[in-house]
């Protein structure tokens, strides 16, 4: 596709609002874009412009063809206009940059960090002490400025929410600090924009603006502890305490692994993994053959699990909310 056409298109396109550049729904990101349309509309009135010259060198009027051949021209568009071109569009550029780095105190803090290959993501309160932990799903309040701490203890990953802010990476030994703001409510897609590993492009994961008081009820929810499964549920329960309590930990259960994400309110995230639904059949899939959906993961394939083992700890884990 043309790219004049793609830069008419895509900010239309229904799914434009959850992954665009072009379609910003952030304070940064909607000054990204602004550098972003400011140099390519620069580089695009260039571009006709050295096109007009050179018609006209090679069909002009002979005193035409002079008059471009004259020292001086050559001189003034060779040198003169690249380097006050440049630097204005340098001194533009830092200076957007600037204003993204001097923004309001932030609100609220969240560390993030990169596994393989997923992204394992906690809340904290004032006084830094764990509120709690959740996997692949970020929620943030309208209107208030974000700090997202990054993080990794095993490869270079890159956290990128197209539609909200700038990409940056995760660096192991060091933690690198991103900021964000949402200007609306909306459900946005994020990638690891820096190759990781056999499962890269399925590392992605979801970040939702709500409105202040959702937020601050979903904070709340979140803090609570899993509910106790009724009668229907233990066997699916027991099943879970069994084969995932060394890997996964349940808040308010006996199962406290930390190997994986943390699954207490595992049915109100949107998606599963970072790559398939969250529903009874995607989760009773990815415990049975995870392989199969995201090779390479580090979460083993439980196909020792009968038919009716498998129903029950779906089941159970479904009903975590």
């Amino acid at each position: 596709m043309p790219p004049f056409l793609l830069a008419t298109v895509v900010p239309g396109a229904p799914w434009a609002g959850l992954q665009s550049v072009l379609d910003p729904r952030g304070e940064d990101s909607a000054r990204i874009a602004e550098i972003g349309w400011v140099l390519y509309l620069g580089a695009a009135l260039i571009f006709l412009a050295a096109a007009v010259v050179l018609g006209l060198a090679m069909y002009g009027s002979a005193p035409m063809r002079r008059a471009l051949g004259r020292p001086a021209l050559i001189v003034v568009a060779g040198v003169a206009f690249p380097v006050a071109v440049l630097t204005a569009l340098l001194a533009y550029a830092l200076q957007a940059a600037a204003a993204m780095a001097r923004g309001p105190d932030t609100a609220i803090r969240i560390e993030v960090a990169g596994e393989l290959w997923w992204w394992r993501v906690r809340y904290r309160d004032e006084t830094g002490a764990l509120l709690f932990e959740t996997a692949n799903d970020i929620r943030i309040p309208v209107g208030a400025p974000v700090e997202i701490l990054l993080s990794s203890a095993n490869v270079i990953h890159s956290f990128w929410v197209p539609a909200l802010a700038g990409k940056l990476d995760l660096v192991p030994g060091r933690v690198n600090r991103l900021r964000l703001m949402a200007r609306e409510p909306g459900a946005f897609r994020g990638v690891c924009a820096e190759y990781c590993g056999a499962q890269h492009a399925k590392m992605q994961f979801d970040v939702q603006a709500l409105p202040p008081a959702d937020f601050s009820a979903w904070l709340a929810a979140q803090r609570a502890p899993a509910a106790e499964p009724p009668a229907t549920l233990q066997a699916g329960a027991a099943v879970f305490q069994r084969d995932c309590a060394q890997c996964h930990a349940v808040r308010g259960t006996r199962a406290a692994g930390s190997l994986g994400p943390d699954l207490t309110h595992v049915a109100t995230r949107p998606r599963l993994a970072g790559a398939i639904s969250n529903d009874a059949g995607a989760l009773a899939g990815w415990i049975a053959g995870s392989q199969h959906i995201k090779p390479g993961n580090l979460m083993p394939a439980f196909g020792h699990l009968s038919g009716e083992e498998l129903r029950a700890v779906a089941g159970y884990l479904g009903s975590l909310k």
